[in-house]
């Protein structure tokens, strides 16, 4: 059975005319209803994370800056947000939906977390719209409790996961791949394992293509 992480908390009130579109969180489950896709019986609603599974990920003085509210200036304009705690509790359940996705996933062979992919969170700053990285501790989490050996995270955003490569970059354990916009944010990237960053304009073809042909490096991970 397809298990979707969904939750209430993922549509985080924000102020008319806020570039974020927040309310996407809510009417993807609506479509997918509404369609017929799913069923009311594909969603879950996460619980909150325990702190240790963050820290498996997260520095804790960042960590526990963030919970007090106490981020330096230039930490609190990265994230796009007005720091709040129903949104740090947003974070909480986001990255717990990740955990229990993969859990799912080793049971059902996939999962999904509406509002998964928080790839700009590095281990000590957040990043645009990101604070706690879900993959990356999900990533943890699954090494840490022997449920994986090796785990590949491929990044489809047009975006680069720079928070995930900074994470991992020095970490064998974790093959980070990232598809992105080249000239689009972030305009400083990391190194993932493998990058690919394409043109304007690159159409679909070339995409699946792409991605249907991966770098030998790859191969060699498999």
């Amino acid at each position: 059975m397809l298990k979707i992480a969904f939750d209430s908390i993922y549509n985080h009130q924000l102020k008319v005319g806020h570039r974020f579109p927040m309310e996407k969180y809510e009417l993807l489950p609506k479509q997918l209803l509404r369609k017929n896709i799913c069923s009311k019986e594909n969603f879950f609603s996460p619980s909150q994370i325990e702190k240790e599974l963050l820290l498996s990920t997260h520095d804790e003085d960042y960590y526990n800056n963030l919970i007090n509210l106490s981020l330096p200036k230039i930490d609190s304009r990265q994230i796009g947000f007005p720091l709040s705690r129903d949104l740090i509790k947003r974070e909480h359940v986001i990255a717990q939906g990740t955990i229990q996705n993969v859990l799912y996933a080793q049971q059902y062979g996939i999962s999904m977390n509406i509002a998964g992919g928080t790839h700009h969170a590095f281990r000590n700053r957040p990043g645009a719209f990101c604070m706690l990285n879900d993959q990356a501790i999900a990533a943890n989490y699954l090494l840490d409790n022997k449920l994986a050996k090796r785990v590949m995270i491929v990044d489809l955003d047009v975006h680069q996961g720079d928070g995930t490569a900074s994470i991992f970059e020095y970490q064998d354990s974790v093959f980070t791949i990232s598809f992105h916009g080249k000239k689009n944010y972030p305009f400083r990237k990391q190194n993932s394992d493998f990058d690919l960053p394409l043109e304007d304009n690159t159409d679909d073809n070339t995409y699946l293509n792409a991605l249907k042909n991966p770098s030998t490096s790859i191969s060699r991970f498999i």
